[in-house]
């Protein structure tokens, strides 16, 4: 099942990274031209759809994490894409229903669901955004109506600094996010990973992919492991550091059943000491 009728501002002509992810756990607010740029990926690496499950579960193991062990009591999660199910601020208010939560995306139909969906929340919004100027985000109204900066802040970059180009400078971007943040608060990236020379043949498909992405998307970028811990700049990698997404702090939720991209997707969370 699809979506019957795009929101405004939409363009149902070129496919949208929020809207590829959606198929790929299985929403219906995606269209043709998404669904075929997926499936070229898939031809790749046909376990697209764990990766994208894959990428979900950390979020809710770091957000819940952040929230019950840290005590983390804001999130600013940027990139957010379209709603799905465990949501930061589903997970947050698990722990603290006062748990503030800002979603920055710059996807109109991300933007136009979320906003549906929180139509009548008042801990959590949804801002229009671009993660390329940092500046403007922090100092957007609705951002510094729920989030406090002399307060310690859960920064969520999800899948989000591997569709930065190599020259809008995601280290920069990052480096920039983070000294808005007071000491005690956390960072946490997933990010596509290249295993270089360690893992050729997963090199080779990263590679692959990468290639598909930029063709149909126009960005993504498979990194070092060098280049992704860059992006925490001096924070603290909290254990067991920059891993394989089912590798950091499993919980007991099933396990991963990636194959293909298992060690093409890389996350991990940092404290600002």
């Amino acid at each position: 099942m699809t979506s019957k009728a795009p929101a405004s501002g939409v363009d149902t002509t070129r496919p949208s990274i929020a809207r590829i992810y959606d198929y790929y756990l299985g929403g219906k607010d995606n269209f043709a031209v998404d669904r075929q740029a997926a499936q070229m990926a898939l031809q790749v690496t046909p376990d697209g759809p764990e990766a994208a499950r894959a990428c979900r579960t950390f979020l809710r193991r770091a957000v819940r994490y952040l929230a019950a062990e840290a005590g983390i009591r804001q999130f600013l999660d940027l990139g957010s894409g379209l709603p799905s199910q465990g949501n930061v601020h589903e997970i947050a208010h698990q722990v603290d229903r006062t748990a503030r939560v800002v979603y920055v995306d710059n996807d109109p139909m991300a933007l136009a669901h979320g906003r549906v969906l929180l139509a009548d929340a008042r801990t959590t919004t949804v801002v229009g955004g671009d993660i390329r100027q940092p500046e403007e985000l922090l100092a957007h109204p609705e951002v510094r109506k729920l989030i406090d900066f002399d307060q310690p802040v859960g920064l969520l970059l999800l899948a989000i600094l591997h569709h930065l180009h190599d020259n809008d400078d995601p280290g920069a971007i990052a480096r920039r996010l983070t000294a808005a943040l007071p000491a005690g608060s956390y960072l946490a990236i997933s990010h596509f990973h290249d295993p270089g020379e360690a893992q050729p043949e997963v090199s080779r498909r990263a590679r692959a992919v990468e290639k598909v992405f930029n063709e149909t998307l126009g960005t993504g970028r498979w990194r070092t492991r060098q280049e992704i811990t860059g992006f925490f700049g001096g924070l603290e990698l909290l254990p067991p550091g920059l891993v394989p997404l089912a590798d950091w702090r499993p919980d007991g939720d099933g396990g991963s059943r990636q194959t293909d991209t298992y060690h093409t997707i890389l996350g991990g969370v940092a404290r600002k000491p």
